[in-house]
């Protein structure tokens, strides 16, 4: 018995494994695009999955595929969600193609899943198609883009979260040591009298504003192009195609998503991405200062400034005995360093997009996913093992 499958495209054929849920689309993107080890956001495959479910729930409301196969596809959709075949998804998150990769990777397990719920044999495609039946009414441009959209609503949520513990772990501390007073420094040299509860409350501010910020522009993520297919122009669609996806794709993620006014805006500009990138990017570095002032205040008192002693993490060098690093500021300023390079790469790939179309939303949704990721993770880090922990105050 053969251990594959042969699948054939205007290309040439391609042997598929007999147990493999994904397709020749699929085998040819991972080809290409095998760079790193990376695997795409398995938030992003749920809310890709999420975008199918509502695009073949509003071709049923049209009228334009069989209610079999509709529910055949709803119902892989279903398995498909709680990530059941995450691991079905084998295209490196970074493609050419503006996502085709990633969204034929998609088509090709949802359809090889609704075809085994009818009874049918993986690569039937003439009963259920990855682009006949499941790409029904969609564009790559149009599904990849809602899909990250929502994608990052939800990652935004955590760090929303950690940085906001951040700030009122901030506040309640600029309580606690309100009347505590050490000298304030400009230049580095003593200035005036400040106290460490007016320093922290200074701190707190300017997060709270990173917070408003950053929430300002997940706000606007909702605001989505699915309906506009190609190019904006409802290329291929039913004529109340778009109302009904929009209220599938609302019900579905419990997100109040809202349609594009001009759909063509929506899939050629990428102003929104650049936008959070940017609020990113200003959060990090408002951070990273914050962490850098926790290094030098804390550094020793013998030799450096000592207004305050950070608890101790872990030994601080392998050679010179009782030294202690102030390991989780160093944490916080380096995380700023790799946000501020993902900013630059997210501006460059906003910068290339042409025309109608800019097909370096791949590589935006990287380094997005990155920096939202690694910034909330750190924020958690830091807060627990550095603000939290017993932070000494010397007054003088």
């Amino acid at each position: 018995m053969n251990d594959y499958r042969t699948e054939e495209d205007f290309i040439s054929e391609q042997k598929i494994p007999i147990d493999a849920y994904y397709g020749i689309n699929s085998i040819r993107g991972r080809e290409n695009f095998d760079i790193s080890a990376d695997k795409n956001d398995n938030i992003l495959i749920k809310t890709m999955t999420w975008v199918k479910k509502a695009c073949v729930s509003a071709n049923l409301d049209s009228g334009n595929i069989d209610n079999n196969i509709a529910s055949a596809i709803i119902g892989a959709c279903d398995k498909l969600i709680n990530g059941s075949y995450d691991n079905q998804f084998i295209v490196n998150p970074i493609q050419g193609g503006g996502g085709t990769s990633f969204n034929m990777n998609t088509n090709e397990v949802i359809a090889n899943i609704a075809l085994e719920i009818l009874g049918h044999e993986k690569g039937d495609y003439d009963v259920i198609g990855p682009l006949a039946h499941v790409n029904m009414s969609q564009s790559t441009n149009d599904v990849y883009p809602t899909a990250l959209n929502l994608a990052l609503i939800l990652k935004l949520g955590p760090l929303c979260d950690a940085l906001y513990a951040v700030k009122n772990t901030f506040d309640v501390k600029s309580k606690e040591i309100g009347s505590v007073i050490k000298m304030g420094r400009t230049h580095l040299n003593a200035a005036a009298p400040i106290s460490f509860g007016q320093s922290f409350d200074a701190y707190a501010s300017v997060l709270l504003r990173d917070y408003e910020r950053i929430n300002a522009v997940m706000e606007s993520l909702s605001v989505v192009p699915l309906g506009g297919t190609v190019i904006g122009t409802d290329y291929k669609t039913s004529p109340k195609y778009r109302e009904y996806v929009i209220g599938h794709l609302k019900q579905i993620s419990g997100i109040n998503v809202t349609s594009c006014a001009n759909l063509a805006d929506g899939i050629q500009n990428v102003d929104n991405y650049t936008a959070l990138s940017s609020a990113l990017k200003i959060c990090v570095l408002n951070l990273s200062k914050i962490a850098s002032d926790l290094r030098f205040l804390g550094s020793d008192k013998k030799y450096g400034v000592g207004d305050i002693t950070l608890a101790p993490r872990q030994l601080g060098s392998s050679i010179i005995e009782d030294k202690v690093n102030p390991v989780m500021a160093e944490l916080i300023n380096q995380v700023a360093f790799l946000v501020c390079g993902h900013d630059l790469t997210i501006s460059m790939a906003a910068n290339g997009g042409q025309l109608e179309l800019n097909v370096f939303k791949p590589i935006i949704a990287y380094c997005l996913f990155k920096s939202i990721d690694i910034t909330a993770n750190a924020l958690n880090k830091f807060n627990k093992y550095c603000l939290c922990d017993n932070i000494q105050y010397h007054p003088r």
